[in-house]
């Protein structure tokens, strides 16, 4: 996993995200980075609440099998959202992912995905 050396608030978050993904802590991150009603949505699927969130992140990381980012190749932040675009690798294949975070008290309450 890539991360930041110089750290902004949410640089932190992100580095900290990829240590839970990296070490496929599924319960860490979500305890830790979601809200009780945390909402992930994408083209495809919609997921509210912690147990949710759970479940299909260990299917979701099962299925990928490996997991790197080769390039991060947009981030932007402010107090309360993170954005970012990157090129990650997986058994699958190389893809550029897309991810948007709404932070309620420094949690993800609303997490958009996507890839192109």
């Amino acid at each position: 996993m890539m991360g930041f050396k110089e750290l902004t608030p949410g640089q932190v978050f992100f580095n900290k995200q990829l240590e839970y993904l990296d070490a496929r802590a599924v319960d860490a991150l979500i305890d830790d980075h979601y809200t009780e009603d945390a909402l992930l949505m994408s083209g495809d699927l919609a997921i509210r609440g912690r147990d949710a969130l759970k479940e299909h992140f260990r299917a979701y990381l099962q299925m990928l099998g490996t997991l790197k980012i080769d390039s991060l190749d947009k981030f932007n932040e402010t107090s309360d959202s993170i954005y970012f675009e990157a090129t990650v690798t997986t058994e699958l294949g190389q893809v550029r992912m897309f991810d948007g975070w709404v932070l309620r008290e420094g949690k993800i309450a609303y997490h958009f995905t996507g890839v192109k």
